[in-house]
């Protein structure tokens, strides 16, 4: 028997200047950044949030909470890094990753092979298995405004559970 699970995940940070702005573990040129307590990555975030919740481990603020000193700007590839181990000390396989980059600026086009060879990378996954999607706002909205960037992420993931015995 295969237990198949799916989460989703969602991230939005503000765009500020004196920042530097990251977005699926790479750094992108950009006049602004995104503020938050760690690096601010929505994309990883979302991923983050994405792969919990589909093991039903809670979700990156129960994990990472931005009270702990320890996560102030650290690097939210280390972040996923850790969500992975946990599902794989749990028996959970990643088996694809789909996500939206919501930006009116900077053009993400681009950056979208480097971003899915980082994720692959960090993930442990063919790229083939990861979809990086970039929308703007049509200038409506936080995003359409340049104010902000979203990301969402929905993942599949599986567990074998032949020869365990149970079900869940």
């Amino acid at each position: 028997m295969i237990d198949l699970r799916t989460g989703i995940g969602h991230d939005t940070h503000r765009l500020v200047e004196g920042r530097s702005l990251r977005l699926g573990g790479i750094d992108i040129p950009f006049d602004r950044g995104l503020d938050g307590h760690s690096d601010a990555d929505v994309l990883i975030h979302a991923i983050v949030d994405a792969l919990l919740g589909a093991a039903g481990l809670g979700d990156i603020g129960q994990i990472f909470p931005d009270t702990d000193p320890k996560n102030k700007n650290r690097d939210s590839a280390e972040f996923l890094l850790e969500a992975v181990r946990l599902l794989n000390d749990r028996g959970f396989r990643i088996l694809n990753l789909d996500t939206i980059l919501f930006a009116e600026k900077p053009k993400l086009g681009d950056h979208r092979p480097k971003i899915r060879q980082r994720l692959a990378d960090l993930l442990q996954l063919d790229p083939d298995r990861i979809n990086i999607k970039a929308k703007t706002g049509e200038k409506i909205g936080i995003i359409g405004r340049e104010e902000a960037i979203s990301a969402e992420a929905i993942v599949l993931i599986e567990k074998n559970l032949k020869g365990t015995g149970t079900t869940s």
